[in-house]
Formats: structure tokens, C-alpha cells, sequence
């Protein structure tokens, strides 16, 4: 094949040739074989795998940083638990899914423990959920508590009904019960196979190590999505007696009633029968774990479990009715710790950095109240204006409309922060959007909404819609 003439084939594209002109590249098909050997070949692809590697890898870790991110709205210090009378907690790092965590949590109670639970009321529920249900109807004990994060086992079949039964047995044989006095819960991603052996493997680890002040750790075992730890404490008396109410819980995301999404487990020192701290715990769901919502979705897993083991009253007359009048400072507090865990769930909501308050009145009854308040709570519109700190209260308007509840137009009523911004169903005559502003610009959100239709009235909780929400979910499983 001819060469150009006054041209060199060179390994070199770049090197110069005769005069100013430089050597154009030429294709090997060209050139002749032994040519061929010489011409600069491409770069392997294995130059690229490394190049690439450690930009997947920053990627990655940068992802696994933001989740780990704290919320802004976290607590600046976390409450020192004390023992509660024969309650002893344990945990392990079971490999369920996480790696270099404690992801199981395994807590027992002794003989003659009382047990009340709520649950969620989603028609896809986990196999957990409906083994602490038929143990309650049982009139089972709360003996043994086993709960694991990372793996729901929800939606699993009959594999995921026997991963449930495994569990109870090793916790059964462990803390020498009877498998209706086990309860369990789990927490994680959905429809995934679970293996009951690491489970069952870590019971035995985590009582190894059992002790009664590891609430802490106890706190942080059963986090998924979590960026902090959320426990509470109260003391309180009954008769002459002190008693401890402690409680953890979980939640994140998929937050709503009935319940929200999240495992909540409390546990007192108190003796009250199963079926009056069954009625405390529905009177105190309401105000609390029913009335917060972060994203309107509810989970397949929600669980909260109160135990009662009665450690701090062998010398107190036994409550035999939920009006005795000793209940009253305990109600309270039960109610008090249940709001706290509940508004510490909403301030870790997913990409969170405003806590709303909502208060509706003027409806015609409770219920038809918390409708209007979830309406709003739950607009995507009003959530993501309040993220922007954009005082858009037309999305409000739109949102009492919606909700389907009656609310006359004509003498709607809205506040913010405090200031009015609509009255007899307009704006406020001369209204100054700048006070209003301000206030959008804070971490805590208070909005009143009078739809003028009735005298009841209901409060909710919620926080706003950021791109971290779509990130964190989006990576969910990942």
C-alpha cells in the first residue's frame, strides 16, 4: 500500500513531520501487518474500571454520608434511661442486612409480665404483626421481646410465618416461656425472603450480654433510615409507689396513621392488668401516634408494645380498674412520653427540616377535625412550599377543600405563626406577608386553620417535603 509521500508513519500522533505539517492518524485497516504491531493501541479496558472505581466509590460513599446525616431537627441531648424493675435488654449484630451494626434487640421480662399492644391497620401486614395480635387474644405474657431492623418479613408467605415461628421457639427456649409469650417485630424492606438462623443465632448473643441499662443500645439496634436514637423516660407514682415508664421507638419514613410507621416499645415497672394498659395505650394512641403523619403512607410492620412487669409494686393494692384514681399521674405520663416519641419520629421524618404544628378547629367532630388537619399535613403542595419557607396559604385553602370534610367557605380562617393571614374566607384587609416570612424561616411551623363549620377541634403533626425525601427512598435498597 502506498505512503504518502514526505509523510512518516509514526507510534506518535502528535510528533511533526516534514515542514509545518503534521502527520494525520491512520486507520490500522491501512496499514500493513507488521505496521499494524507498532500503531498505538487503545487503552485497555481496565484503565477505565480503575478510573471509574474510585468515582463509584465516592459516590457511594457520599450517598451512605447523607443518609447518615443527622436531622436538623434532632435533639441536642438524649435522656439517660434507668433500669425498669426485671427488664433486661441485649442486642447483636445479627447481619440481617446491615453490616458493622447492631440490627437485633432482644429484651426480657420475668413471670406474671402484662402486655397491651396496638398495630398497624394496613391489609398487606407482616408476619410479626399478626404473631403479637393472636398472642394478645391469647391473653399471652410479655416474657420475651425479640425485634430486628433491616428485614420487615412482610409479604414473605409461608416463609416468612415460619421465620416467626423459629424465632419464637429459640426465644421461648432462652428465656424459659411459652412461645405465646414472645413477641416480635421486624423492620426493613419489604417482600424479601427473611433467614430465621441469624435471628435465632443472635438471641443467644444478645442475652449473653443483657443487661438493664442498655437502652441506649437497645434504641439504636432496631434503626433503619433512622439518624438518631429516640427514647424517653418518666417517673411517676402510683399510690405510694414510684414507678418507670421508658420507652424507644423507630421511624422514618412511611409515616402515617393508623399507626405510623414505626415500632414502638415501652416498658414500666407498674403491676396493671393486660386489659386496663390495653385501654391507657388506645386512649393514649390517639393524641399521639394516630396523629402524626410524615409522607401520608402506611407501613405493613407498625407495632407499638407496652409491658408492664410490676417489679415496683409488690407492697402497693393491685389497680383493678382504669378510673382508679392512682392511674391518674400515670395516665398522664404514659400520654406525655407517648406525644414525645411521636413528635421525635416526625422531626427524623426523611429529609426533614421543619417541625409543623397544625391545629384545626371549627369542625363538626374530632374526627371530621383530623381529616382536614391530615389533608393538609399530608399536600405534597403545602409540604413542599413550607420546605422552600414560601408563605403560600392558598395551598392550605386548597387543602381543607379536598379533604371532603364540611368547612364553610365564607368564614375560613387562617393563621401562621401566630398572625392572621385570611378571615371570613379572604385575606386579611392590608395583610403583611413579611412577619409571616420570618416565621417560615424557623425549624418549628405553627399553622391554625377555623373551617367554620362546627366547635370540635384536633392537632397533628408533621414536617416538610425536601429532595432528601426522593433521594433517601429512592436508594432505599441500594
Amino acid at each position: 500500500m502506498a505512503v504518502r509521500k514526505g509523510a512518516k508513519v509514526s507510534v506518535k500522533p502528535k510528533r511533526k513531520v516534514s515542514g509545518k505539517a503534521k502527520a494525520k492518524p491512520h486507520s490500522k485497516a491501512k496499514l500493513t501487518r507488521a505496521k499494524r504491531k507498532v500503531a498505538k493501541p487503545k487503552k485497555p479496558a481496565v484503565t477505565r474500571v480503575k478510573a471509574d472505581a474510585p468515582a463509584k466509590a465516592a459516590r457511594k460513599s457520599a450517598k451512605k454520608k447523607a443518609i447518615e446525616k443527622i436531622s436538623p431537627l434532632a435533639p441536642k441531648s438524649y435522656p439517660v434511661l434507668p433500669p425498669v424493675g426485671g427488664v433486661l435488654l441485649g442486642t447483636a449484630a445479627a447481619g440481617i442486612k446491615y453490616k458493622g451494626r447492631t440490627d437485633l434487640l432482644v429484651a426480657q421480662m420475668p413471670e406474671g409480665t402484662q402486655v397491651a399492644g396496638v398495630f398497624t391497620t394496613s391489609k398487606t401486614a407482616s408476619a410479626p404483626v399478626e404473631w403479637c395480635r393472636g398472642n394478645i387474644a391469647d391473653n399471652g405474657e410479655g416474657r420475651m421481646l425479640v425485634v430486628n431492623s433491616g428485614n420487615s418479613n412482610a409479604f414473605t408467605g409461608k416463609a416468612g410465618v415460619a421465620t416467626v415461628k423459629a424465632t419464637a421457639a429459640a426465644a421461648a427456649q432462652a428465656g424459659n416461656c411459652r412461645q405465646k409469650d414472645v413477641f416480635i417485630a421486624s423492620t426493613g424492606v419489604i417482600g424479601q425472603p427473611m433467614d430465621p438462623e441469624p435471628v435465632v443465632k443472635g438471641i443467644e448473643v444478645a442475652l449473653a450480654s443483657a443487661s438493664a441499662d442498655r437502652w441506649d443500645e437497645a434504641a439504636r439496634a432496631i434503626m433503619t433510615t433512622d439518624t438518631y436514637r429516640k427514647l424517653a423516660t418518666r417517673k411517676v407514682k402510683i399510690g405510694g409507689c414510684e414507678v418507670t415508664i421508658n420507652g424507644i421507638a423507630k421511624g422514618s419514613g412511611m409515616i402515617a396513621p393508623d399507626l405510623a410507621t414505626m415500632l414502638v416499645f415501652i416498658f414500666t415497672d407498674a403491676a396493671i392488668p393486660a386489659k386496663i394498659l390495653q385501654t391507657l395505650l388506645l386512649l393514649g394512641v390517639r393524641d399521639s401516634f394516630n396523629s402524626i403523619t410524615v409522607d401520608s403512607d402506611t407501613s405493613t410492620s407498625d407495632t407499638v408494645l407496652v409491658f408492664a412487669t410490676g417489679a415496683a409494686m409488690k407492697d402497693e393494692a393491685p389497680v383493678i380498674r382504669a378510673g382508679d384514681p392512682r392511674l391518674r399521674e400515670f395516665r398522664a405520663a404514659l400520654d406525655d412520653l407517648m406525644l414525645d416519641l411521636a413528635h421525635q419520629v416526625v422531626k427524623d421524618g426523611e429529609g426533614a427540616t421543619k417541625f409543623i404544628r397544625i391545629t384545626v378547629s371549627g369542625a363538626q367532630s374530632f374526627q371530621a377535625a383530623r381529616r382536614v388537619g391530615m389533608a393538609i399535613a399530608n399536600s405534597p403542595l403545602v409540604k413542599t412550599a413550607i420546605a422552600g419557607e414560601d408563605a403560600n396559604w392558598g395551598r392550605i385553602v386548597m387543602a381543607v377543600g379536598k379533604s371532603g370534610e364540611a368547612a364553610d367557605r365564607d368564614k375560613l380562617a387562617i393563621r401562621i405563626g401566630g398572625i392572621d393571614v385570611a378571615r371570613n374566607g379572604m385575606a386579611v384587609p392590608g395583610y403583611d406577608e413579611t412577619p409571616v416570612a420570618k416565621h417560615m424561616k424557623g425549624s418549628d411551623i405553627d399553622i391554625e386553620v377555623d373551617i367554620g363549620a362546627g366547635k370540635s377541634s384536633a392537632t397533628v403533626w408533621t414536617c416538610d417535603l425536601t429532595y432528601d425525601y426522593i433521594r433517601i427512598n429512592a436508594d432505599y435498597r441500594s
